[in-house]
């Protein structure tokens, strides 16, 4: 995708919003970033010793704890 999806983060926010990343993911700074960006309510969420990959499909480190609070919280 070649376009800037950093431009349209106030679109998004000031919805709820959770960034799940990876301790050592190579994308790391761009969450970091758009976090950053936007607005509250905003939740930044860093998985130890996870990769980008790792949260695709690697079970046992995806929080889905984080993700059932959150969803339970702002999906009402």
């Amino acid at each position: 995708m070649n376009f800037p999806l950093l431009t349209y983060i106030k679109s998004i926010s000031p919805r709820p919003i959770l960034f799940i990343i990876g301790e050592h993911a190579h994308s790391r700074y761009f969450s970091e970033d758009a976090y950053e960006m936007a607005a509250e309510p905003k939740e930044l969420h860093t998985v130890p010793n996870a990769g980008h990959v790792d949260l695709y499909d690697k079970t046992d480190v995806i929080p889905f704890d984080k993700l059932e609070a959150f969803f339970n919280e702002n999906l009402k």
